[in-house]
């Protein structure tokens, strides 16, 4: 065996494409190899012993390491661990955690199976970061019809009976050093996704076909494409995030290991998902942040002209962020997709806050409500569904229409939602969640059904180690005032199902 190949063994070459990905890919293998060879490991050792060294045990820290926090007198202490949660800072969207981030602090089995390579040196020289995930699942439901949309509108396992796979996840990354105050930092994240889930991310312009044309289960997409830069000079410290993100509010996140359980609520399913634009954040001092951005409307590409999309438009997007000293109560306020609101492929006006409340070691809650609209939607009951003169023509999978008032052409479509999540810490790597949640369609535009909709779930999540975890759940919904369930035959559904997130 050669062992010289470097990270950009195939450039200059002809090779082009998927080919020339292909190519740094076993470029990247062969250096691994290589550098197992010489020290009697092989690439699967590696790899795999990692998983072995850490099974059953948290995560350890070093004592010796350098600080990855500002002091307690100047922000807030550390409110959570992972595992068992899926976060340490009580969440917030936009930016990296201003006085709590530092580079080269994900360290998987993937990064330990580069780092004797030239490029895996060459990544911790950089303070770059390959990680990333993979995520499956299944369920079993009430529903009785044979189809595949009979769980809907329960998203993101919206088949039911079945298996599926949720997500593969690569992250590409640079995190800024924002503990350090001396210096502008910056940093980047390319992210890459495939699977089930891509239905949820899915912005148009960037491989719409998908969806929209060939109505792909699983499909690909690319969530987060940002760079970021720090400067500590200004305020106590500003983030400034450019590119495609996930939207600023929300105790969820489409990523699966950002979330208490394998289900998502219809407060996450049915708003935004994810913007592209600039946002600034500001540490204003240790308890405040404020947030402010100009984005390009709501899952949609800066390319996509306005004419396939009137909801494609610039728009505000603003946040005040409060933690109290002890980090035991946090409020974020958020308004995102600020325009003039046209009904577009997901032009939603997002109003509302999340609550955080910290009882004590083991007791945690998560509270959030909202208020959405768009206006000038087309009604359901004058068109008969049909999208002819619209920019949404021929897709598989277009934005909903809404019931309005009797004789009305077009209407706002409005919601609202309430949702909380009670968590209780039985061990540092097992978390119980009870969710409960109203969610009002009011004009049936979000899910096609006009009603109000009860959800009341449980579930674990087991942490084998803080690379593997496990989450079984059982849930059961209510549509109140229509049949939405099982092909609209049932007002209630309960839905028995876990997945497990294997980290790399």
């Amino acid at each position: 065996m050669v062992c010289h190949a470097t990270a950009d063994g195939s450039r200059g070459s002809p090779i082009g494409g998927r080919l020339c990905v292909a190519a740094a890919f076993a470029s990247i293998v062969l250096q691994i190899q290589c550098a197992s060879a010489a020290d009697g490991l092989s690439p699967a050792d590696i790899f795999i012993q990692s998983y072995i060294d850490e099974w059953g045990k948290p995560p350890k820290s070093d004592p010796n390491a350098p600080p990855t926090r500002w002091p307690k007198s100047e922000l807030p202490p550390q409110p959570q661990t992972t595992p068992p949660y899926p976060f340490t800072e009580w969440p917030f969207g936009g930016s990296s955690a201003i006085g709590a981030t530092v580079p080269n602090s994900q360290g998987g089995a993937l990064m330990k199976a580069l780092a004797p390579t030239d490029f895996g040196k060459w990544l911790k020289d950089n303070h770059i970061e390959l990680y990333g995930w993979i995520n499956a699942g299944g369920n079993v439901s009430t529903a009785n019809t044979p189809y595949k949309n009979a769980n809907f509108p329960v998203a993101y396992m919206y088949s039911a009976d079945t298996l599926e796979f949720d997500q593969a996840v690569l992250y590409i990354e640079r995190l800024p050093n924002t503990v350090q105050r001396d210096h502008i930092d910056w940093g980047f994240r390319v992210s890459g996704l495939y699977g089930e889930n891509y239905r949820y991310t899915t912005s148009l312009g960037i491989a719409t076909y998908q969806l929209q044309k060939l109505n792909n289960v699983n499909g690909y997409d690319f969530p987060m494409m940002y760079g970021e830069l720090y400067i500590p000079w200004i305020a106590q410290g500003m983030v400034i995030r450019a590119g495609r993100f996930i939207s600023v509010p929300d105790i969820e996140a489409q990523l699966a290991p950002n979330n208490y359980m394998y289900s998502h609520s219809f407060t996450y399913a049915y708003d935004n998902f994810t913007n592209t634009g600039v946002n600034f954040a500001f540490q204003l001092s240790k308890n405040w942040m404020v947030q402010v951005g100009l984005i390009d409307g709501t899952e949609v590409a800066l390319w996509v002209p306005r004419s396939q999309d009137p909801g494609k438009q610039a728009s505000l997007e603003a946040c005040v962020r409060w933690t109290s000293d002890t980090a035991y109560d946090n409020v974020y306020v958020c308004a995102n997709g600020i325009n003039n609101g046209t009904w577009g492929y997901n032009n939603l006006q997002w109003y509302g806050f999340t609550y955080y409340h910290k009882f004590n070691e083991n007791w945690h809650l998560s509270w959030e409500t909202w208020y959405i609209h768009e206006n000038n939607v087309p009604n359901v009951d004058v068109t008969g569904g049909s999208y002819a003169g619209t920019p949404f023509f021929g897709m598989r999978n277009p934005p909903f229409q809404a019931h309005c008032n009797f004789g009305e052409q077009d209407c706002t479509a409005k919601e609202w939602s309430m949702l909380a999540y009670l968590n209780y810490k039985v061990t540092p790597m097992d978390n119980i969640t009870w969710r409960a949640e109203l969610f009002n369609d009011l004009n049936g535009q979000r899910t096609g059904f006009q009603t109000k909709y009860l959800n009341l779930a449980v579930g674990w999540q087991h942490w084998f180690s803080p690379s593997v975890t496990f989450r079984p759940e059982v849930g059961w919904y209510d549509s109140l005032d229509a049949k939405a369930f099982d092909n609209a035959r049932e007002h209630t559904l309960t839905v028995f199902a876990a997945d497990v997130i294997w980290h790399f």
